[in-house]
């Protein structure tokens, strides 16, 4: 498949290199002029795009995907897929989606869950939106990039699944922080407290699989420093577009709400930016009650 790939950042360049690897044309473009070798190096987002099957996008922002795709729709011949793998608002998606079709284009939101590791091993979970038609072109494409692709429905679907799904993730990771820090101030030894947790009702991802105690349970950030990971200035992004989304819908959201202040007050006024969202938990365990 001709492939164009507009975003080569720290998701975006190892995908590509999955795609490629996997025996697919290629033609790149990031604005930092990032290249990924085997990618056919393009000028500008539009040539990326010219004569592509279909044009992958990896872009930070929903401002930002607005302005690519005013400038790489005209460039796409009919009939070809633009999949978009960002995590932006749902209004933005879908009004993307809108033009597309509107242009005789398939649209997909296809926004991942995995991180850098995932983007690298090919592991991620891309969350979509769009028609059956678009979905079945870019199905063998998510079978390259990823482990799992759920059809959510249609456009702006994908987004939707996304920024729920990392509600819940801001939300249990800070319980989760709260809860060892409590459990440090009451003399619970933090493998007692994982022991018991990781196997009984209080149970999550963010305990099992990404437990922020270092030295506590499988790898993960909190045994490298807190080093990302997925980083908080990521986390703060995803629950803006969350309660963004609750307000437009008219959802009463109030633990979404408080831990997007949490984090806000941890990435804008602390130490969180740079570090990974499980920080959390060093940050509770200095602060008391007050």
């Amino acid at each position: 498949m001709k492939i164009g790939f507009i975003g080569l950042g720290n998701m975006g360049a190892p995908m590509a290199a999955n795609l490629i690897a996997a025996g697919h044309a290629l033609t790149g473009f990031d604005v930092a002029g990032v290249t990924v070798p085997g990618a056919a190096q393009a000028g500008s987002a539009g040539e990326a795009a010219s004569g592509a099957e279909v044009v992958i996008t990896m872009l930070p922002n929903g401002a930002i995907l607005r302005s690519v795709a005013e400038e790489i729709l005209p460039a796409m011949a009919p009939g070809a897929v633009m999949l978009d793998c960002s995590t932006v608002d749902v209004e933005s998606a879908r009004a993307v989606a809108e033009q597309a079709q509107a242009a005789g284009l398939g649209a997909l939101d296809a926004p991942v869950s995995g991180g850098i590791g995932g983007a690298a091993a090919g592991t991620l979970t891309f969350m979509v939106g769009g028609s059956e038609e678009a979905f079945a072109t870019a199905k063998p494409l998510f079978d390259i990039m990823g482990q799992k692709a759920v059809h959510c429905g249609p456009s702006g679907n994908g987004q939707a699944a996304k920024i729920c799904n990392n509600m819940i993730l801001g939300v249990t990771m800070i319980a989760t922080c709260e809860a060892f820090a409590l459990a440090d101030k009451l003399g619970l030894s933090r493998e007692a407290m994982f022991d018991v947790v990781s196997t009984s009702s209080g149970y999550s991802w963010s305990m099992n699989a990404y437990c922020p105690a270092p030295g506590v349970g499988p790898q993960s950030p909190a045994d490298n420093g807190y080093k990302p990971g997925f980083a908080a200035e990521l986390m703060l992004k995803d629950l803006g577009l969350s309660q963004q989304a609750a307000e437009a819908a008219d959802a009463d959201t109030p633990m979404g709400a408080r831990a997007l202040e949490l984090y806000r007050a941890f990435v804008e006024s602390e130490d969180g930016r740079g570090r990974d969202f499980s920080a959390m938990l060093p940050r509770f365990e200095a602060r008391g009650r007050g």
